[in-house]
């Protein structure tokens, strides 16, 4: 309850930072529905060219650019900021601030900074996912739908995770944003259905770096037949992803230099 009411704190100093600049909060909202559009646009000019792309249907793959869509909506309203500013604090000597916290440290710094803006872009995100989902063609049951919809909440919060573990590299390297530059040239991984990579890459996208079971994993869940063995795979990724991170979470402490040393 104690962390519950510190996050109600985190959201009450954001949207009314947010409404501050109101410029810059109805711009990104703009940014991001001209991302959405696009997104579509791609996938429904390759479907002029072909019926099916990694064995989905023109349906089907609108209902995953969807899920995809929510990921990305999810992660940046909850992480992305925080993410930004967490190799800052590190490199600043700022992170003492955050270190006398009587919480946990990286629970602060994960979830202080909530993006009021990208919320409203939250909301057509969801508005879309639903819209996908009403007009399925195939029958889906509400227990599928709920543990879809579980997947990718996960899935943002895997993608977080993995943001989390490059950006902890400047701990050692001393660089501005860590080995962040090399996640976000593979982060458009997470727009593509996983079937379409083959071999070794295929192997990298699903267990090394898992952009693949952010939301192709999750659609394919809702729309295969007997596919519980991909929660299987999802939960033991998701925690053993985890554990690393908070494993090279405390390595980096101990290599921390304060603003004070």
């Amino acid at each position: 309850m104690r962390y519950m009411r510190l996050y109600i704190y985190f959201l009450q100093f954001s949207f009314s930072k947010a409404f501050n600049f109101r410029v810059d909060f109805f711009f990104r909202i703009f940014m991001d529905i001209i991302f959405y559009t696009i997104q579509f646009l791609f996938f429904k000019v390759l479907y002029l060219h072909t019926n099916t792309l990694a064995g989905w249907n023109i349906e089907q793959m609108s209902l995953f650019i969807a899920a995809y869509i929510f990921v990305d909506a999810l992660n940046m309203t909850i992480f992305s900021t925080n993410c930004w500013w967490l190799p800052i604090y590190i490199n600043r000597g700022d992170l003492d601030y955050y270190l006398t916290k009587p919480v946990s440290t990286l629970f602060f710094l994960s979830f202080k900074e909530f993006a009021a803006n990208s919320f409203v872009n939250l909301l057509i995100a969801t508005g879309l996912l639903v819209t996908m989902l009403t007009q399925y063609s195939v029958e889906l049951s509400a227990w599928k739908i709920f543990i879809f919809i579980i997947l990718l909440i996960n899935g943002a919060a895997i993608y977080y995770l993995t943001h989390l573990l490059f950006l902890l590299s400047v701990f050692w390297t001393g660089s501005p944003r860590g080995f962040g530059d090399l996640f976000f040239s593979a982060a458009p991984i997470v727009e593509r259905p996983d079937k379409i990579f083959k071999g070794s890459i295929r192997f990298v996208f699903l267990y090394i770096m898992p952009f693949s079971l952010m939301a192709s994993y999750p659609a394919r869940y809702l729309m295969e037949e007997n596919a519980n063995s991909i929660i299987i795979t999802i939960i033991c990724i998701t925690t053993a992803l985890f554990s690393v991170v908070q494993i090279v979470w405390r390595r980096g402490l101990r290599v921390y230099s304060s603003a004070s040393s």
